[in-house]
C-alpha cells in the first residue's frame, strides 16, 4: 500500500445548484395585485413539474423554501444530470418575470458526491497484492471495473429526489489542511476508520433525518456541502451537536454559513 494513492476513490451523481435571493420588497409592493399574482402564478407553473416526486429515472428536480432569518428569503434547489443543464436551470429562473424582484444572496454548485474509503483500501490492496503497480493501464482498469460495480449498486443514491421533508439546513464544510491537523496527510487506514466511525453517528439518525453530501472541490469556495433534510427542525441540532464531539469533526472540520429553511410547494407560492 505504500504506493498506492492517497486520494480514495469517489462517484459522482446529480448536479446541485443552490440558489439564495432577497426579495425587491419595495419593488414588489409597488406592482397592482393583478400583476403580482400573474408573476407568481408563472413561477408556480414553471416550478410545479419540476417539484413533484418522480417514480423512475434519474430526477431532474426543483425546490422552493422560505428561508428563515436575515441571510435571505427564497432559496431555490435544482439537481440535475449535467452541469449544462444545471446552468440551464439557473438560466430560466433569471428568465422569469420574478426574476426582477430578486436579488441575489448567494450560490453554491457542487455535485452529489459518495465518498468510498471502504472500497479504496480493499481496491487498493488487492491490485497492490498482485504487484499492479498505481496509475498504470492494468491499474486503471482495476480500478474502474470497481468504480462501475459500485456505481450501479449505488444509482438511487447518486441521483436522489429532492426530500419532501418540510424542513432544510443547508451548510458547505472543509477538512483542515493546517499544522498537525490536516486531514491530507493522514494515512489512509487512518483516514477509513476516522469516517467509518463518523458514519456511525448519521446512521443513528437515518429513520427521522436524510442527508444529502455534494462534492465542490474546484467548484466553489468550500470542499463539500451538505443539505439535511427533515420535518422536526430539531433533529439538525441534535445530529449535528453530537457529530461534533466525533474526532474527525471535533479535529478536522471546518463550517461554513448555516441556512434554514422551509419547504414551499409550487401550489402554496401565491401564498408565501
Amino acid at each position: 500500500m505504500a504506493d498506492s494513492p492517497a486520494v480514495p476513490l469517489t462517484l459522482e451523481g446529480s448536479w446541485v445548484l443552490h440558489q439564495m435571493f432577497r426579495w425587491r420588497s419595495g419593488a414588489w409592493r409597488s406592482l397592482d395585485t393583478s400583476d403580482r399574482e400573474r408573476i407568481v402564478e408563472e413561477l408556480a407553473q414553471w416550478l410545479k413539474p419540476l417539484d413533484a416526486p418522480h417514480s423512475e429515472g434519474h430526477p431532474n428536480q426543483s425546490a422552493a423554501y422560505s428561508v428563515i432569518g436575515h441571510k435571505a428569503d427564497l432559496l431555490l434547489i435544482h439537481f440535475r444530470d449535467s452541469l449544462h443543464d444545471l446552468h440551464q436551470a439557473e438560466l430560466a429562473v433569471a428568465n422569469l418575470p420574478l426574476a426582477q424582484y430578486l436579488e441575489p444572496a448567494h450560490s453554491y454548485v457542487s455535485v452529489v458526491e459518495l465518498g468510498l474509503y471502504d472500497s479504496s483500501v480493499k481496491a487498493y490492496e488487492d491490485l497492490s497484492s498482485r504487484d499492479i503497480r498505481a496509475h498504470t493501464p492494468e491499474w486503471d482498469q482495476g480500478i474502474a471495473e470497481v468504480l462501475a460495480r459500485q456505481s450501479a449498486a449505488m444509482a438511487p443514491r447518486l441521483y436522489p429526489e429532492i426530500p419532501p421533508a418540510r424542513y432544510l439546513c443547508f451548510y458547505p464544510m472543509d477538512r483542515k489542511r493546517d499544522g498537525h491537523n490536516n486531514w491530507y496527510q493522514r494515512p489512509m487506514a487512518e483516514r477509513q476508520r476516522l469516517m467509518h466511525e463518523h458514519g456511525l453517528v448519521g446512521r443513528r439518525y437515518a429513520g427521522c433525518v436524510k442527508q444529502i453530501i455534494t462534492g465542490s472541490i474546484g467548484f466553489d469556495d468550500w470542499e463539500w456541502g451538505v443539505d439535511l433534510f427533515a420535518d422536526d427542525p430539531l433533529i439538525f441540532k441534535k445530529l449535528i451537536y453530537e457529530m461534533r464531539f466525533d474526532e474527525v469533526s471535533a479535529v478536522y472540520a471546518l463550517f461554513g454559513q448555516f441556512w434554514l429553511a422551509e419547504r414551499v410547494l409550487a401550489s402554496d407560492l401565491p401564498r408565501y
